[in-house]
């Protein structure tokens, strides 16, 4: 009988301590990667045309994109008259780029094939002054009308840019290819200005 109780004795005490023993639990961390991608182009937008508000001297409303001189010339002398406006484009360029200028005639030339001869002392095209502000930049372009060809300017905008492009155009008072206060032939007088917002 006491043989029996000490298996007895020792069969609760092995299994009191199997039963101490914590069960082991998986302790291996597993993970996956997910990678989450995307991609942005380089793009640059340019909106449509607005004119600010007052600032315009002997310009009549813009319509589209089209931006008309009230009067071209003095009545009295016919020599061309000032004019000034300021034009603003919402833009936005997401990398370094460049803007460029340009200017189709290199001034206001006539385009309605009335002049078939320059007459002395007459002035038959007429210069401007386009200045441009974007960003970092604040230049010029000066379509000088001395020559009919293209003109250009091109700034480098060393970061990504947003805001508006802002363009003035300038005629002084007797602006002329010819002489200053030269009277103007009679036609109709006509540039393209252009703005591109690109890679370098």
């Amino acid at each position: 009988m006491r043989r029996f109780a000490l298996l007895a004795t020792a069969a609760a005490m092995t299994a009191a301590s199997a039963a101490a023993v914590p069960a082991f639990a998986q302790t291996t961390v597993v993970s996956r990667a997910m990678p989450v991608t995307g991609n942005t182009p380089e793009v640059c937008t340019l909106q449509r045309a607005t004119l600010a508000q007052g600032s315009q001297v002997n310009f009549r409303a813009l319509t589209g994109n089209l931006l008309q001189i009230d009067t071209l010339v003095d009545p009295a002398t016919l020599a061309t008259n000032a004019a000034s406006a300021r034009i603003e484009f919402a833009a936005v360029c997401n990398f370094p780029h460049r803007i460029r200028l340009e200017s189709q005639n290199n001034g206001l030339w006539q385009t309605d094939g009335s002049m078939n001869q320059p007459a002395d002392g007459f002035a038959y095209a007429l210069p401007y002054r386009a200045e441009l502000t974007w960003g970092e930049v604040n230049g010029a372009l000066d379509a000088n009308a001395n020559v009919r060809r293209i003109a250009e300017r091109r700034f480098n905008v060393d970061q990504a840019t947003a805001g508006e492009v802002e363009l003035r155009i300038l005629i002084e008072a007797g602006a002329s290819n010819t002489r200053s206060n030269a009277p103007v032939l009679a036609g109709f007088y006509r540039d393209t200005l252009r703005i591109f917002l690109e890679p370098r």
